[in-house]
Parts: C-alpha cells; sequence; structure tokens
C-alpha cells in the first residue's frame, strides 16, 4: 500500500513472532475461502501451526482477524501492481485483474463482517483504484484496451463475474478470458 495510507498490517517485529502472524494470515484466508466467516478459530491456529493462545495474542477478536486479512489482501494486489509494472501494458492489466479476482474470492467470503463504512474499507478502497487505474489507463494509451471503458466498468465486470463462483479455476479462467476479450479495442 502507498507510503501514505493509514491502512497497513502491523506485523510484528521478532522473526519468529512475524512467521506466525504470516502463517496465521494465510491459514485464515484458506479457512475464511473455504468456510465463510463461521471458520473455526481453533482450526485457522491448526493449520498455521500454532497454539490458539497465539491467534489470540496476535488477534483478540475475530473481526480484528478478518480487517487483518483484508488489508493483507489489499497489499498483495497493491504489491502485484508494482510486481507487473514492466510487462507490456495489456499483460500488466491482465496479471493484476487475475489477482483481483483471487482478492474477490477472499472478500466475498468476509465481506459481511467487514464494516463497509469504515475508514479501513474506504483507504482499501481508494488502494485499489490507486494502483488499478494506471494500469488501465496505460493499456488503453498503447492502444489495447477500449477508450469508452473506466477503472470503475471493470472493477463491476469482473466482480459481478466472481460473485457467482465457479466449477473449477478452468472455468474461472476461461470466463475472465471473455470478459477480457470485451475490454479489447478490436
Amino acid at each position: 500500500m502507498s507510503a501514505e495510507s493509514p491502512v497497513a498490517v502491523r506485523r510484528p517485529q521478532r522473526a519468529d513472532a512475524r512467521r506466525n502472524f504470516d502463517a496465521l494470515l494465510s491459514a485464515a484466508r484458506d479457512a475464511f475461502a473455504e468456510h465463510g466467516t463461521e471458520a473455526s478459530l481453533e482450526d485457522i491456529a491448526r493449520r498455521a501451526g500454532v497454539g490458539i493462545g497465539t491467534l489470540y495474542r496476535n488477534f483478540p477478536t475475530r473481526h480484528d482477524l478478518f480487517e487483518t486479512v483484508y488489508i493483507g489482501e489489499i497489499e498483495q494486489l497493491c504489491q502485484t501492481a508494482d510486481d507487473v509494472a514492466g510487462l507490456p501494458p495489456w499483460d500488466a492489466l491482465v496479471s493484476w485483474l487475475h489477482r483481483f479476482v483471487e482478492y474477490t474470492a477472499t472478500k466475498r467470503a468476509i465481506y459481511e463482517a467487514l464494516n463497509r463504512d469504515s475508514t479501513m474499507f474506504r483507504h482499501c478502497r481508494e488502494e485499489i483504484y490507486r494502483v488499478g487505474e494506471p494500469l488501465l489507463a496505460r493499456a488503453q494509451d498503447a492502444g489495447a484496451v477500449r477508450s469508452d471503458v473506466t477503472f470503475d466498468d471493470t472493477l463491476r465486470m469482473i466482480s459481478g463475474l466472481t460473485a457467482g463462483g465457479f466449477v473449477d479455476a478452468a472455468q474461472r479462467d476461461r470466463v475472465l478470458g471473455i470478459a477480457l476479450d470485451g475490454l479489447r479495442k478490436h
């Protein structure tokens, strides 16, 4: 996320504590994707290879865990924008949108548990636009994407496509490919 963003995951300083923290986030992300917000905290701790006390030390409430997982997803989405910046414009946009699809799976799993009116949620949305809009603009400037498409249009299209879920990853990729063909300038 940007240096000026007030929302960021606050990882512990000690290396072993940081490893446990990151393992808990990864386990929580997977558990929420599989079981939604009702995922067992004991199962999350077990998946992470830590005790339940370690989970509660890092995340005193279930809501703290939801928010931290969500913010972590936003950080990864922002990092992906940086990682793909050197690719050709169309490839950069497509790569980032593939990561956005992964993000939507986690968001969908915990969406109802998040306070969508919160400052955190608003700043996360701003970060998505901050990193995504330039990728779309660059692809449009290169003549790879239709000029009548906005970034908001693109996010709504992708979010709509992912709202129902897919039979498997192959179907998800196929449907995303169809949508991306609609963005291309022909």
